[in-house]
């Protein structure tokens, strides 16, 4: 049985990873979703100094209280910023190191960069400067699209200012590695990061890859066919 250590992404939150988690579980295996400070569940112990940092100290702790090891570690979309950034701290904890369709950073890049968002302009009411609200997503029924997005939360700015402080490129690390893209997401721009990200992983030996088709809500809409891809995964 292998471990599952699965990160949400921005204005989201572990109950992204319901089904995925329930379908895992269900085959007995250990899946820890942790919560990132300040969304979702965790929305109201946001603060102006929530940043990367922190939910990179969330999912690290997670994996040291919880004392895992070979671990599957996933990060999904913003989630690709934080798995990243933890490896120096857990890196040798980790067996596979999954991207869904998320941002893969090297070190010094921030995922405001990476997806080019404007951000607000400094002058304006403190409230909105440094939350950056959610864009709505489509699962597969209207009904799972209202309960998704009624859970979407104000995202803290400074997770997006923040850079990503590496020691060595994710290649470097003895760990499996994986990019996984949905691909019909019918919004996305064909130069967005997750593409370029998605390209280099299908063109490197270094890399496995696997394409779902499926909008950027994968973990919603598509869990069976994203847990066959993880069973997949080396010695899982």
């Amino acid at each position: 049985m292998a471990t599952f250590v699965l990160v949400h992404g921005a204005w989201g939150g572990s109950w992204g990873f319901g089904k995925v988690r329930r379908n895992l579980q269900s085959d007995g295996h250990d899946v820890f979703t942790p919560s990132l400070t300040g969304i979702g569940e965790r929305s109201h112990l946001v603060t102006t100094s929530t940043g990367l940092d922190t939910h990179i100290t969330d999912v690290v702790n997670t994996i040291l209280y919880e004392d895992l090891n070979d671990i599957v570690l996933l990060g999904f979309s913003y989630g690709g910023m934080v798995v990243t950034g933890a490896l120096k701290h857990i890196g040798e904890r980790v067996s596979q190191l999954v991207y869904l369709d998320a941002l893969v950073p090297v070190d010094g890049e921030s995922a405001g960069e990476l997806l080019k968002i404007t951000m607000p302009p400094a002058n304006v009411d403190p409230g909105v400067s440094w939350l950056l609200p959610p864009r709505e997503r489509e699962c597969v029924t209207p009904e799972e699209t209202l309960w998704a997005n009624q859970r979407r939360s104000m995202q803290p700015l400074k997770t997006f200012t923040d850079r990503v402080e590496l020691d060595r490129p994710v290649t470097d690390w003895d760990v499996g590695l994986t990019y996984i893209k949905a691909t019909a997401d019918a919004d996305e721009q064909s130069d967005s990061a997750f593409w370029q990200a998605s390209r280099h992983a299908q063109q490197s030996a270094d890399w496995q890859y696997h394409e779902i088709e499926c909008n950027h809500m994968v973990p919603s809409n598509r869990p069976d066919e994203l847990v066959e891809i993880l069973l997949c995964l080396g010695d899982v």
